[in-house]
């Protein structure tokens, strides 16, 4: 990481830049409003503590997000020490989402509060339709990660 700080913070904006929490569902009403319901405060943490402020969208096509909102959570990837970038890198990557990393870096919640809030529509989806045993063990390998990032994050702190 020490020699690629500029890149792997910029790999974080980037993945600020399409952030699943931002990414709402049109329909059905239930998933949307349990989206609402579980990512938006997960946003207004962001905004509250970290001083960026997110703009949520409807539908999966991509929609930017204020540059200013970018920049700040470059420079907030580049204020980390290497450690914690590296997490923050790799949970953004695991988990879809930039503002779900810094959240469990900051032990705002655990790993599989972060993880099932990243997977919040397949869960909804499998609750209607079912899930396969190929779902369950990628969920539980996705588990297992998540898990050593809050080790990971909590022996940082």
């Amino acid at each position: 990481i020490a020699e690629t700080r500029a890149a792997v913070a910029a790999e974080v904006a980037a993945y600020a830049g399409s952030d699943l929490l931002c990414y709402r569902a049109e329909h059905p009403t239930p998933l949307v409003e349990r989206q609402t319901r579980e990512w938006q405060p997960v946003l207004d943490w962001a905004g509250r503590t970290l001083g960026v402020s997110f703009a949520p969208v409807t539908g999966i096509i991509h929609t930017p997000q204020p540059p200013q909102t970018l920049i700040a959570v470059e420079a907030l990837a580049l204020s980390l020490d290497d450690f914690s970038l590296a997490g923050v890198a790799y949970a953004a990557g695991l988990l879809g989402s930039t503002v779900l990393a810094l959240a469990l870096r900051a032990g705002e919640m655990s790993g599989q509060q972060a993880l099932d809030l990243s997977r919040l529509e397949e869960t909804f989806q499998a609750d209607i339709w079912g899930q396969d045993d190929e779902a369950r063990l990628r969920a539980h390998n996705l588990a297992i990660e998540a898990l050593a990032l809050e080790r990971w994050f909590s022996a940082l702190r």
